[in-house]
């Protein structure tokens, strides 16, 4: 494996989790966190750059990527988490998801539409390249290391260096809770990029990448990962800051409810007659990268469960499911979408952390076992509230876990069980011999 094609592998990844998320978020942050932007885009980092390295490396280090990982619970719930995984993320979620957020804040942008017309006629060609560009899976680095991403990066570099350039480094108060916490309230921005249970899903993506590439052995592959990985962390974390600092020192003339918002309106400042333009091709490009790297994801693993249908068959079943899903609107998709997702972060986090922790130091499946029921009850929990429902009994009892109100109610107690598990394992394995 050449340096040259981690190189482009890693340009590939940044890609892929390169979504439109990603690129409202930190605008955001910055504009919120004012003074206190040190300690928040640190914590942004840690959940939006950190996590989903960490995650990439576990699908590395799995013998067979996020089924083993799941697995190690019980085989039928490594299979049905994975399927609701690349479900959640891929055809229910996150493609029809990208699709919309490139409609709304980036064809928009540049071309003024109303009704739902637009949107269909949009999405059929959206979704026509994206099948062009997913059709090949050995192609998938070409296209997107050596080609999207360089131009992605270039449209995204032109705004940063004329905001560094024409920005004044003013720095205002905090709002909010940024005030008061911002390292916790930058963490949970970048819990919320979903971009952990994404890595799952990309993870497998990378490493198909590098076997398409001459990579052969499980050696071979987790340097080529941890390779692309690095490359990509750091292409996420500059970007990340930048687009933050952005947002923090933007001149405040009009109040800005989002980090579209902040983006249209530092684009529009610092380019007055193409901002539109600049920004839409930002958002277009970054939510074609993501779509492509998802379906490819998905295809993959269909394929590989279930190899009678073809990849190409898999990659026009998805582009045609995320097509309809995609006319339903952003605001129906993420309502149907929240209550799933809420229920699989918390999972995928304890699954991420305890897979590397075992390559370290062992452990066997009781430790699994204990840590993922306690968290799938507070998941359950979620996604109640998510949906409307609040216990309010269960509620009192819950606020005195550290974080609960946070949304991390969950961290300490899967942490707890964990340890418990380990400490039985270890009894077992001795008992054992």
């Amino acid at each position: 494996m050449s340096k040259k094609h981690i190189l482009f592998t890693g340009f590939m990844l940044f890609s892929l989790f390169f979504g439109a998320g990603n690129l409202i978020f930190p605008p955001f942050l910055g504009l919120e966190s004012g003074t206190n932007f040190a300690p928040a885009i640190a914590g942004f980092l840690i959940t939006g750059v950190l996590l989903p390295f960490m995650a990439v490396m576990a699908i590395a280090l799995s013998d067979n990527g996020l089924l083993s990982m799941g697995s190690r619970v019980h085989k039928v719930f490594g299979i049905v988490f994975a399927i609701i995984i690349y479900m959640s993320i891929g055809a229910f979620y996150g493609i029809p998801r990208a699709s919309n957020v490139a409609y709304e804040l980036g064809f928009k942008q540049i071309v003024q539409v109303d009704g739902n017309f637009p949107l269909l006629v949009f999405s059929i060609l959206f979704f026509a390249l994206t099948y062009y560009i997913s059709l090949n899976p050995k192609k998938i680095v070409d296209r997107i290391g050596q080609f999207l991403t360089p131009i992605l990066l270039l449209v995204l570099g032109v705004l940063v260096v004329q905001a560094f350039i024409k920005f004044d480094n003013i720095s205002f108060a905090p709002k909010e809770d940024y005030a008061s916490a911002p390292f916790v309230n930058g963490f949970l921005e970048g819990y919320f990029t979903m971009d952990a249970v994404a890595a799952l899903a990309f993870g497998i993506v990378v490493i198909n990448a590098l076997r398409d590439k001459g990579s052969k052995s499980k050696s071979e592959l987790v340097k080529g990962t941890f390779g692309a990985g690095i490359i990509a962390s750091i292409g996420l974390a500059t970007v990340y800051f930048s687009l933050g600092w952005i947002g923090k020192v933007i001149p405040k003339e009009q109040a800005l409810g989002n980090g579209a918002e902040v983006l249209t309106e530092a684009a529009r400042m610092l380019f007055p007659s193409g901002g539109g333009l600049l920004f839409g091709v930002i958002v277009m490009l970054a939510c074609l990268t993501t779509c492509v790297g998802l379906i490819n994801a998905c295809s993959r693993f269909f394929n590989e469960i279930y190899p009678k249908i073809s990849y190409q068959a898999y990659v026009a079943i998805f582009v045609l499911f995320a097509l309809l899903v995609s006319n339903l609107g952003l605001n129906a998709i993420l309502a149907l979408a929240i209550p799933l997702l809420v229920f699989i972060y918390p999972i995928s986090i304890v699954l991420i952390i305890l897979s590397l922790f075992q390559h370290v130091a062992g452990g066997g499946k009781m430790m699994y076992r204990l840590s993922i029921c306690i968290t799938s009850i507070f998941a359950l929990y979620e996604v109640l509230t998510s949906t409307g429902y609040s216990p309010d009994r269960v509620t009192e009892w819950l606020k005195i876990i550290p974080f609960f109100e946070y949304g991390l109610g969950w961290a300490l107690p899967a942490f707890v069980a964990a340890l418990t598990g380990y400490i039985i394992d270890k009894f077992s394995q001795k008992g054992n011999k």
